[in-house]
């Protein structure tokens, strides 16, 4: 396709993440004899707002980038990627795998003086992530009770078997607890801590103005040792992505995560000292970005209309020209990155074809009409970072020249996920699916009916394959690591050979933060994470 129909500034491809890569700091350099200092406020740049901070209802960087440091979680990851704990001490499982016990840390209160117990986790897991959480209800559809002997032991029971790793691997996401004393009256969606949340962790919610900041301030009683070292989180909300860079070279910002910034502006800032520009600490969110069809839509329910579609796009020139070096071809639902369990690129897929997609679409009965159309769609482009808005202006601009006339609707974080997963107002959508750790915790949810109405990131398609509802389940219920990895590769084949989703393209966010900043990056979903050993050098 000639750049010339496309209508994306030529800088963008000239200033890739390959410049970024070229000028980057080793974000865990040493600093030699250093003490931790305590004070000062550390500020955040937030893109979109989500209109929810409580990470046990809603799973999403978006939300952990601040519920994250309020709430926390029964197991995170250390900085080799293990699990380690956090409100849970220890845990252990059945050789069944249907009883899995953790015991719970002691002396660890809520911020408004009640102390944490293993009622907090049994309400929790029954019913916020059984029955609510978008990934959660997915990973938790067998979990039949919570047990709780004692404030300290939560004995969770599964009528399937639950495998010990993949629960682990699943909780530093999807095992954020919340206190059963706020949430037990009443509706827990509606609950007023879900934008004012009460927590465990080294920070205190204080204030949140919509559309302007949010503050959370130390917790003078966390139970670590010591932390946190910061005296304040400010989320600064700036959409405008330059602004945000501009507030970051003023000193008004610290940090820019999840590839909040423009491509050009991160590459700049790689050759700052005053900031490192870096992929380290986001192993654990490794990320492919998205279309995703709405089959409520007569003709997106048709085959050949989805894959006719993925022909029309040429993603190796997308990546080479907007992308660059941090990203590559996608070859589905599992990324490359999953060692445990990627397929391989051997299953269906959908290389560039402009005749390809021409001969389905005449084939689906889409004739061309006048002026060539044959098809008006509205797409919904998520507001989460620069790729997604290039890509939609890519995917506009390709369509268009099959004769699908594309109207790029765009929303703020509220309304996009409003309109797709709960109002289902779209024909197709795109933004990120991310991979976290094990295809169980947040990607199946993608493919597996009977997801709740509104749930982000879920199967709100109007789309159901009995067959692969029985692949998902089956995989995730399967104790035997070898078992696991083969039904993970049919649920792959499958997925690509009825394309609810097309996930073409493979990269991991880029984070900018000031090179006064000690102990970041240093865990796999680090800006997720509670930041109690962040500090700041003067």
């Amino acid at each position: 396709m000639p750049l010339s129909r496309i209508e994306i500034s030529r800088r963008t491809a000239l200033l890739t993440s390959a410049a970024i890569a070229a000028n980057v700091i080793n974000p865990m350099r040493a600093f030699a004899q250093e003490t931790p200092r305590k004070g000062g406020a550390f500020n955040v740049h937030y893109g979109a707002e989500q209109r929810q901070l409580n990470p046990s209802l809603q799973a999403s960087t978006g939300v952990y980038i601040i519920g994250g440091k309020i709430q926390e979680p029964l197991v995170d990851l250390d900085t080799a990627g293990n699990p380690v704990g956090v409100l849970a001490e220890s845990w252990e499982s059945t050789p069944d795998g249907k009883t899995i016990t953790f015991k719970l840390r002691k002396g660890v209160t809520w911020h408004d003086g009640k102390p944490f117990t293993s009622e907090d986790v049994a309400f929790t897991a029954m019913n916020m992530w059984k029955k609510i959480l978008n990934y959660g209800s997915t990973l938790q559809l067998f979990l039949t009770t919570v047990d709780t002997p004692d404030p300290q032991t939560a004995i969770f029971r599964y009528e399937r078997p639950m495998p010990l790793n993949l629960l682990l691997r699943a909780l530093p996401d999807l095992g954020y607890v919340s206190a059963k004393h706020i949430y037990e009256n009443g509706d827990i969606r509606q609950n007023p801590a879900n934008l004012a949340p009460i927590g465990t962790g080294p920070f205190k919610f204080n204030k949140y103005e919509r559309g302007q900041y949010i503050i959370a301030d130390r917790n003078d009683n966390y139970w670590r040792p010591n932390a946190p070292y910061l005296d304040r989180i400010v989320w600064k909300v700036i959409t405008d992505r330059a602004a945000a860079a501009a507030q970051l070279e003023a000193g008004g910002l610290q940090l820019s995560p999840f590839s909040g910034l423009t491509i050009s502006d991160m590459a700049r800032l790689g050759k700052d000292k005053r900031f490192i520009v870096s992929t380290k600490g986001n192993e654990g969110n490794a990320r492919t970005n998205t279309i995703e069809f709405n089959f409520r839509r007569k003709e997106l329910s048709d085959i050949r209309v989805r894959r006719a579609i993925a022909h029309a796009i040429n993603v190796p020139f997308f990546i080479e020209n907007f992308l660059g070096d941090f990203a590559k071809l996608g070859t589905g639902p599992i990324p490359s990155t999953s060692t445990d369990f990627y397929p391989g690129p051997n299953t269906p897929q959908y290389p560039y074809d402009k005749q390809k997609a021409i001969a389905l679409l005449d084939e689906a009965g889409l004739k061309p009409g006048a002026g060539g159309n044959r098809l008006s769609l509205r797409l919904l482009p998520a507001p989460w970072g620069e790729d997604i808005s290039l890509w939609a202006t890519f995917i506009q601009q390709s369509l268009g020249e099959v004769g699908i006339q594309v109207e790029v609707v765009r929303n703020d974080g509220g309304g996009f996920l409003k309109q797709v997963y709960d109002e289902h107002a779209f024909d197709l959508a795109t933004g990120w699916h991310q991979y976290r750790n094990d295809p169980a915790v947040s990607t199946t949810v993608w493919y597996r009916s009977g997801q709740p109405k509104g749930a982000p990131w879920t199967n709100q398609w109007g789309w159901e394959d009995p067959a692969i509802d029985k692949i998902i389940d089956d995989a995730a219920t399967e104790v035997d690591p070898a078992k696991r990895k083969a039904l993970y590769a049919d649920f792959v084949t499958r997925a690509n050979t009825e394309l609810p989703i097309w996930m073409p393209i493979e990269q991991l966010f880029v984070t900018v933060i000031t090179a006064k900043a000690r102990n970041h990056s240093n865990t796999p979903r680090w800006a997720s994470s509670t930041w109690h050993d962040l500090w700041l050098a003067e």
